[in-house]
This record gives C-alpha cells, structure tokens and sequence, in this order.
C-alpha cells in the first residue's frame, strides 16, 4: 500500500508525463498517464511490450462502482468501453477497457498500468526483482516492501449477466463467484 505521501507523489509524477514504478497490491506495477501517448510509449519501451498489447487503467476510488464488493482488490475487470474511454490503453480493442482499484489512496487521477517486468518476465514481488533497466528508466521509483507476488485475477465483464476469468490469479474463482452469482 501507499502511503499519502508515495500517493501524492504518484500523482504528481504522472501528471507531469513521468513514468512510476509503484507497488501495487499484487506485485510491482509501472504507471504513466493513460492519455499521453508519449509516456506510454515509454511505459512500453522500458517493458519491451507491443503496442498493440493493452494495458489497465488503475483508479484508486471507486468512482467507476464497486462490482459486487470486487474491488478494491486483486481483480482486472475488463468493462465494455462503448465510448472508447482512454484508447492508449485499449490498443487495438477500443470498446474493451480494463480496469483496477488495488485499494484506496489520495493518487487524484487515473493511471495506465502494467506490471513492473520485462514482457513476458516474472512479476516482481520487491523493488529488487524490477529490472535494474525499468528502474534506472523510471522518473519515479517507489519502495513498498514485499508484495505477495500474485498478480491480479482478470474477469471478463463485458456481456450483461455474465462473467468469465480470463486469468487466474490473486483472487479465487471461488470467491469471485459468491460475490458475482445472483442469489
């Protein structure tokens, strides 16, 4: 987690088009404005990610809903995007946006995210396992601790009624069941 401080520097660092490393709650994520194309041209760069590849956008209020208690938490929602809502992050699909709410913290805006590693590489779960090349790359650099190491569970929220996990990952299928199966 963040503290007020890290938070407001987050924010400010992706507000003046810098590139954050950031612990997250899962794992070690990288983050820049999802509306700048230049810093995410650099957010990829410094992963070795394919622009067509996309990307999560991170809010940290639950401005967009809560989604069955889902989140704040270690989920992806992918969410229809019929207005085509930051299209730097959606790549090649604009009417799917992905979206995070790791937890709550004072970041005042939203965030294009993705993990902290080398396309394809393993997540980081300390500051230590973050590429010596993304961190040197980085305008800021934030150290959390460790992490759990798992990253988020991805759903698939797109069709009314539905759901459907893309990725395994921090939070069970189980749990993303009692929480998303009517009654």
């Amino acid at each position: 987690m963040l503290t007020d401080a890290d938070a407001a520097a987050l924010g400010a660092c992706v507000a003046a088009g810098g590139v954050a490393v950031f612990p997250a709650d899962t794992v070690y994520g990288l983050a820049c404005d999802p509306e700048n194309a230049d810093a995410v041209a650099t957010l990829y760069g410094l992963k070795g990610r394919p622009p067509s590849k996309p990307a999560a956008v991170m809010f940290f209020d639950l401005s967009m809903g809560d989604f069955g208690g889902l989140l704040p938490g270690g989920v992806t929602l992918l969410l229809p995007n019929p207005e085509h809502r930051f299209p730097l992050a959606c790549a090649t699909d604009p009417g799917t946006l992905g979206v995070r709410v790791p937890f709550l913290a004072p970041v005042g805006r939203p965030l294009l995210q993705s993990s902290a590693n080398l396309a394809g590489g393993a997540d980081a779960r300390r500051l230590d396992d973050v590429p010596p090349s993304i961190r040197a790359g980085a305008d800021l650099v934030l150290d959390g601790g460790e992490l759990p190491g798992v990253p988020s569970t991805v759903i698939d929220l797109r069709r009314a009624g539905e759901w459907r996990i893309v990725r395994q990952g921090a939070v069970s299928a189980e749990e993303i069941a009692a929480r998303l199966t009517p009654r």
